[in-house]
């Protein structure tokens, strides 16, 4: 017990680089614990953590070390702990969890989060958890399971607070302090008006801070708007992001009010939107955590690996058609690499630059002009600037003049290539009514490697072999 007390002292103590997030020695002592079947220890290790960082620990250690950990932890899961879980490992640690134990979190979350867990399930979980609610929490899961995926149905949750519009605020405070049931956490009391339409809402602060005398319709938010239960839950990130929405009412296709949504799942949509947009670039769209399996990981990545090796094989036969140039000149070979690499590269940045206005909204049909323009005189000027590097690093190397103009003129018109493909490729693919993080990188990674290779071996071809 000397050495854990020495243990739990250490990890309390702020270390003067001490950052967010788990303390490596604290996840090593947790899982000496759990080999050790030490509860108490491991207890006593866990009580600080927060949820997240309880969660971030499940997901980053092996199934074994998973489950032998959640055995001898007598705290358990709750509510909180569940709701932070990567859909990766949930229903695992579900499958592991007393009925109890289960039915005790489950209660503790709103239905914004009971929704979020129980729509990634198998339906022998599902009706698992579903079974653990009151009848009235179950009504309105199922109602909410009812709505398209990713939809602001998805995303609201069904405890709120709302006031008649002709109320004051002595009205108001009154009724809030003899409620006893409340939400948890709530920003805006709704105005309705009699056939439960949203009408407006009431900051929490101006609540307090205004008379009682005084009507809420008189001290209502500029920012009130409502949104449909069928919205597209990206949308509805961009519409707290762009107004600074705190919550927001979601109505039906009547107008009525039957959820509210916040800012903390607003923002959660906005990272997953993020993270997506970075993976689809990558080609590893869909891969959802570090703790997914081999064979799920790679039946991911292999489509888009085949559709990079159909491209690649597409610049190798551009490269075939001048084998008898590079045959002759055997410093072709040694600096056409150099032609494509510094396209894809230039691509890549005007592709996230692009992809990421058009995820944003800051790249539209008004404006797409002006930015191509741009990224074309980035390009070109980039190019003039390394074409001057190379060709006087190539009379450097090969002490051949003609061979540094081509390889010059070369590294330009690739430059200019990827400027235009980044920026042009990403905008066509968006008209086209497809994700263009999903798809850009592979055709752009072809046009930068079919320009620089042809635009290099043909301009060495004609000034070289030619001359």
């Amino acid at each position: 017990m000397a050495g854990q007390d020495e243990q739990l002292n250490e990890r309390r103590e702020p270390a003067e680089d001490e950052d967010y997030g788990l303390d490596p020695r604290t996840v090593e002592a947790i899982l000496q614990a759990a080999d050790a079947g030490d509860a108490a220890g491991i207890d006593a290790l866990m009580e600080p953590l927060h949820p997240a960082d309880i969660a971030d620990l499940l997901e980053q250690i092996g199934a074994g070390e998973r489950a032998k950990l959640l055995s001898h932890w007598s705290r358990g899961i709750d509510g909180d702990i569940l709701s932070e879980l990567d859909e990766s490992i949930r229903e695992e640690v579900i499958e592991a969890l007393p009925h109890e134990v289960l039915s005790e979190a489950v209660r503790e979350l709103d239905s914004d989060d009971v929704v979020d867990i129980v729509e990634d399930l198998e339906e022998p979980q599902q009706e698992r958890i579903l079974g653990a609610l009151d009848d009235s929490e179950r009504a309105a899961v199922k109602q909410s399971l009812t709505y398209p995926d990713r939809s602001a149905g998805r995303l609201m949750q069904r405890e709120f607070v709302t006031a008649p519009e002709d109320w004051t605020v002595g009205a108001a405070i009154d009724f809030l302090r003899g409620e006893e049931e409340l939400p948890d956490q709530f920003y805006h009391v709704i105005l309705v008006d009699p056939r439960w339409h949203p009408v407006g809402y009431v900051t929490l602060g101006k609540l307090l801070s205004s008379r009682r005398a005084v009507r809420l319709k008189d001290i209502t938010e500029d920012s009130f708007r409502t949104i449909s239960v069928t919205e597209d839950e990206g949308e509805v990130a961009y519409a707290f992001n762009q107004y600074h929405l705190i919550s927001a009412p979601v109505v039906d296709e009547h107008d009525r009010l039957v959820g509210v949504i916040t800012i903390d799942d607003a923002m959660i949509v906005l990272d997953e939107e993020h993270e997506e947009d970075v993976l689809r670039l990558a080609g590893v769209a869909g891969e959802s955590s570090i703790s997914d399996g081999v064979v799920e990981t790679c039946r991911r990545r292999t489509p888009w690996l085949a559709v990079n090796l159909l491209t690649a094989i597409l610049a190798s036969w551009v490269i075939s058609l001048f084998s008898n140039s590079i045959q002759a000149i055997v410093a072709l070979a040694t600096l056409m690499p150099i032609v494509a690499s510094q396209g894809g590269n230039a691509a890549t940045q005007t592709l996230a630059v692009a992809v990421r206005g058009l995820a944003t909204k800051d790249l539209t049909p008004s404006n797409a002009g002006r930015i191509v323009l741009r990224e074309l005189m980035v390009g070109g000027l980039n190019g003039l600037i390394f074409a001057l590097v190379m060709g006087a690093t190539t009379v450097f190397w090969f002490g051949s003049p003609l061979l540094a103009l081509v390889m010059a003129m070369a590294m330009i018109i690739n430059l200019l290539a990827a400027a235009l493909g980044g920026i042009l490729i990403p905008l066509a693919i968006e008209r086209l009514g497809f994700d263009p993080a999903l798809a850009s990188g592979a055709f752009v990674t072809t046009v930068t490697d079919v320009v620089g290779f042809f635009s290099f071996l043909g301009l060495a071809t004609l000034i070289l072999i030619g001359h």
